[in-house]
């Protein structure tokens, strides 16, 4: 199901998060979906006709605005589906929020004449006719300020504690995996778009290098230090396309490359407490190694 979410975190789309102004290639590859354009004098309008979802932009390449309908229009670019996905604003359903809070229009920042719902520099709008909501706009507000990434977020700090030395870095992923995603022991929790809004030390276009790994990214993991304190808490790795850490090595990773393939597994020697290992990015020969240091190992 279509699903966008608003909260004190990030903005996300189909569990992929963006800031406004959003790049029209990268809504596309978020929705899965077929468009269809309609240029007017003042802006191009970008219409999902079975997602119920409109954008607008103003030079056909970044999108302004995006507008969930809910009630069936005759214009040209009006979608042939309503908008049927799910829409929580702070982790609670957007639409029940409305009704619940129709006639106060809660103001979430100081500076807020709109009367819309603010969150994190986004605006969410009802178009509404007396109690049937006709369509949500999402858009900047431009009365708020953008919620600043601190300047040394995503320097990595020197440890004053032992820590593990790796001889493979897929392996070391994997275990950040279960550190940084699963059990969230180390901070902060690495966000691909985040990183590169951060990054000043060149401009890192996603859209243009994301099919390859981002040199600074990779680098980022490389020399970020795990303390072996948490050595113990590893019982298992589960290796997956879709994990977390993939996905923020590799915009548009898709499941079948080698990259952090794991070479060999004699780091698993330094976690005793590990039994029980799930491999997609491995070589042929680690399930061997796993099993001869009485690790259950297994192709996912």
């Amino acid at each position: 199901m279509f699903t966008l979410k608003l909260s004190q975190e990030d903005f996300r789309i189909n569990d992929i998060p963006f800031s406004f102004p959003i790049k029209l290639n990268a809504l596309k590859n978020a929705l899965l979906a077929s468009n269809r354009v309609v240029k007017k004098k003042h802006n191009t309008i970008y219409t999902w006709d079975e997602l119920g979802v409109l954008a607008y932009s103003k030079d056909g390449n970044v999108i302004e605005s995006l507008q969930l309908v809910l009630k069936k229009e005759d214009f040209d670019f009006s979608p042939k589906q309503l908008f049927n996905g799910q829409f929580f604003f702070d982790h609670e359903e957007v639409i029940s929020y409305y009704r619940t809070h129709k006639d106060k229009r809660v103001k979430l920042f100081d500076g807020d004449s709109s009367g819309a719902l603010i969150l994190n520099n986004i605006s969410v709008w009802f178009d509404s006719d007396q109690n049937n909501i006709d369509a949500i706009e999402i858009t900047t507000f431009k009365g708020s300020s953008i919620k600043e990434i601190p300047k040394n977020k995503y320097i990595i700090k020197e440890l004053n504690e032992e820590q593990i030395e790796f001889s493979d870095f897929g392996f070391k992923l994997s275990i950040i995996q279960e550190l940084m995603y699963n059990k969230e022991l180390i901070i902060p929790k690495f966000d691909l778009f985040e990183f590169v809004n951060w990054y000043t030390k060149r401009e890192i276009d996603l859209e243009e290098e994301g099919y390859e790994p981002i040199p600074e990214v990779t680098q980022y993991f490389k020399d970020l230090p795990i303390p072996k304190k948490f050595a113990k808490e590893i019982t298992k790795i589960y290796q997956d396309g879709g994990n977390d850490i993939y996905m923020q090595l590799l915009r548009f990773a898709e499941g079948w490359e080698d990259y952090w393939d794991i070479n060999t597994a004699v780091d698993a020697k330094q976690f005793p407490n590990l039994k029980n290992v799930i491999l997609c990015y491995a070589k042929d020969h680690i399930i061997d190694e796993l099993t001869e240091q009485g690790i259950k190992a297994e192709w996912v």
